[in-house]
């Protein structure tokens, strides 16, 4: 057997890191993601490099910020001509595999030495003929979902893309991309869901390099398409949810009526949360269909938990946990419920979209029961893959850092400060941010709007902008120059100051 450790990367898709367990309400249950964690380490304070998917999920590839990689939004897709930690991998000896979404620009997995199941953009699982294959394979129905509420955007809904998509009716995604801003439920087995699909080619996969001969290390790789929506889980994880207890928060963020916010804060495409790309404030949405929508979120979180889990089961049934690094994450998160009443996220960089999941795991190597307190960021997350594969990039400076001395136990030494970025969502909006934590307090400077700065021990919600109070003065200058320290070191040509 390789001295070299398998490399097992799970990725959820735009899951939200909740305030609600602050006010005692309920929380996602992640089982499965949470005995990762016990078993090796937690981070609680890991953030996304841009809220966005195309940007942090190139970033997660290379170790880049955006401004680097050059991949601002969605669909800027500028050629790769950085080093990608997959094609590091292979140069090592990886035999590479990976399953599911890629929306990291242009091409797919497969070409970047990786056999499996991607394709480019965001793509749609259920008209693939590799799921209409594992249908047949496992004697199931095509997946068929009932669509509760339809939030529509008019952009989207102009171009036909979801043509079919309305409240109260049986739904199959047809499109060439799936991410319907729907709540509702999976009618057929969970089986059928794409979630259970990628895990199930995931263990078949495991299965064979089990009964393989070669030696060689291999690393597996599976990118969810949710939890983003359509949150469409199965009755039996809705039910875990009951609707009593998702009782109206008295205080937080979702009351929030965004003084002294940015611009950003203020654009919200589905309607009725927002009008004419604008959110409306008060909610325009009432609390028992807010409650509907976020226990769907809850549930779809808790049913891609125990697609998740399969996946680390198999590992261990078949023996081979022993040597494997396990890293589950999330690319960002989710701005559901919160800032006045979003559903999607947005361009501004509160908690709810910029903090995100992280665990690892690597038996005799990570000791167990750590939580972390260090700010990470996904830039962090390619370095350390190669750091534990014996390799680096070497073809260009990354940003990131390996997390694998601190999780030895090697060191204790790290940033206390972390950056991140924003340049919108490519809609026409003129967002150019950049974010900067340290201690109890985050600054975001904003380019082209008002700076912001918050006290997240005192202030949790982001509720009181601290930046012009004469009080914090000191503070401010602080991260400021923090901010510009950390501009300077990655090249980032941005004046947002």
């Amino acid at each position: 057997m390789s001295q070299k450790p398998n490399i097992i990367f799970i990725q959820n898709d735009h899951q939200a890191y909740y305030h609600w367990e602050w006010e005692n309400g309920p929380v996602p249950m992640r089982p499965n993601f949470m005995k990762l964690a016990a078993e090796g380490a937690c981070f609680a304070h890991s953030y996304c490099a841009t809220p966005l998917c195309g940007p942090t999920r190139r970033t997660m590839l290379t170790g880049l910020f955006a401004h680097t990689h050059k991949q601002y939004h969605n669909y800027t897709d500028p050629p790769y001509d950085h080093e990608v930690y997959l094609d590091t991998l292979a140069e090592a000896g990886y035999d590479n595999y990976y399953f599911g979404k890629w929306h990291a620009g242009p091409g797919a997995a497969n070409e970047h030495h990786c056999s499996g199941f991607s394709r480019t953009d965001y793509s749609n699982p259920y008209i693939q003929p590799e799921y209409k294959e594992y249908l047949k394979r496992y004697n199931l129905p095509q997946a068929l979902h009932h669509i509760d509420r339809y939030f529509d955007i008019p952009e989207i809904s102009s171009r036909g893309d979801w043509a079919e998509c309305a409240d109260d009716v049986d739904y199959q995604c047809k499109a060439n991309w799936c991410g319907e801003h729907a709540v509702g439920s999976t009618l057929t087995p969970k089986e059928t869901h794409e979630s259970f699909f990628l895990a199930t080619l995931a263990c078949e996969q495991l299965e064979k390099l089990a009964k393989s001969e070669s030696d060689q290390p291999f690393s597996l790789r599976v990118d969810f398409w949710g939890p983003h929506q359509p949150h469409f889980p199965t009755q039996e994880f809705l039910d875990l949810y009951p609707k009593e207890d998702f009782v109206l928060p008295e205080y937080g963020s979702y009351r929030n009526r965004l003084q002294g916010k940015p611009g950003a804060y203020y654009r919200e495409r589905s309607s009725p949360f927002g009008k004419d790309d604008q959110l409306i404030i008060p909610s325009a949405v009432n609390w028992d269909e807010w409650t509907e929508i976020i226990r769907h979120a809850f549930a779809h979180i808790t049913m891609l938990d125990a697609a998740g889990g399969m996946i680390v089961d198999k590992l261990k049934e078949l023996g081979l946990d022993k040597n494997t690094m396990i890293i589950w994450t999330t690319d960002h998160g989710d701005a559901l419920a919160s800032q006045g009443g979003h559903f999607d996220k947005g361009s501004y960089m509160s908690e709810e979209v910029m903090r995100i999941p992280c665990a690892v795991k690597w038996d005799g190597v990570i000791p167990a029961g750590q939580v972390r307190d260090e700010l990470i960021s996904t830039i962090d997350y390619p370095v350390t893959i190669l750091d534990a594969a014996g390799t680096a990039f070497t073809k260009n400076k990354v940003h990131g850092r390996s997390l694998l001395p601190l999780l030895t136990g090697k060191t204790d030494q790290w940033e206390d400060d972390l950056m991140a970025e924003t340049f919108g969502h490519g809609y026409g909006e003129d967002i150019n941010s950049r974010m900067l934590v340290h201690g109890d307090y985050k600054l975001i400077a904003n380019k082209e709007s008002i700076a912001e700065l918050y006290n997240l021990r005192t202030d949790p919600f982001e509720l009181h902008n601290l930046y012009e109070d004469p009080a914090f003065a000191d503070v401010r200058a602080d991260l400021e120059n923090r901010l510009r320290v950390w501009q300077k070191r990655t090249d980032d040509p941005v004046e947002v100051l």
